[in-house]
């Protein structure tokens, strides 16, 4: 069996967490994002929300269950899973990586990557909502980050600062994956 090894990840939005979490999936770890507790509360609502309205979703979610809801449903989830290996996407508040530390052998990874870079990502990628103006898109990586926000917001600055590790992700896709590797090793999921 696997050794036990949980690795979160946090980050702006389009700064390559979902490429740092393909490639641990790839190596057996099992996903889960804090963001599907949010879509499940979505999905009881009779319209889709936007970006913004998920963001909404997840501030009341904290608001009404405490800043590290998220993080202890998904720590509650993944003690039961009896899953040794987890990659765990989606930490956007220092209350959640709290939460998530009472996990045995967990590390939280901050990918960075250069507003400007995610602005061009998001406009290549095309998801629901990336193709906003400019100034919106700016916006939303400001609220993301924690600007105007009450501490049990989306608080991403806050949390990349508690990462046990950071990878850049400012150059080309293999260059990414060659740092997150490095960070892998470092931390025994490259061999496990």
């Amino acid at each position: 069996m696997a050794a036990v090894l949980r690795v979160g990840l946090t980050g702006r939005m389009a700064s390559g967490k979902g490429e740092a979490a393909r490639l641990l999936v790839q190596r057996g770890f099992r996903y889960i994002s804090l963001s599907d507790i949010v879509r499940r509360e979505a999905a009881r609502l009779p319209v889709a929300p936007s970006r913004a309205g998920m963001q909404d979703i997840g501030n009341r979610l904290r608001t009404e269950g405490g800043a590290g809801v998220l993080g202890r449903l998904v720590r509650e989830e993944v003690e039961a899973s009896g899953v040794p290996r987890w990659v765990i996407d989606g930490i956007r508040n220092p209350e959640e990586v709290r939460e998530l530390r009472r996990l045995r052998a967990f590390f939280l990874v901050a990918v960075d990557s250069p507003p400007e870079t995610i602005l061009r990502r998001m406009r290549q990628r095309g998801r629901s909502g990336d193709t906003a103006g400019e100034a919106e898109l700016r916006r939303a990586l400001e609220r993301e980050w924690g600007l105007g926000e009450p501490a049990g917001g989306q608080q991403v600055g806050p949390t990349m600062a508690l990462a046990d590790f950071t990878v850049g992700n400012d150059g080309t896709l293999a260059e990414f994956q060659a740092r997150l590797e490095a960070v892998l090793d470092k931390i025994g999921a490259a061999h496990g």
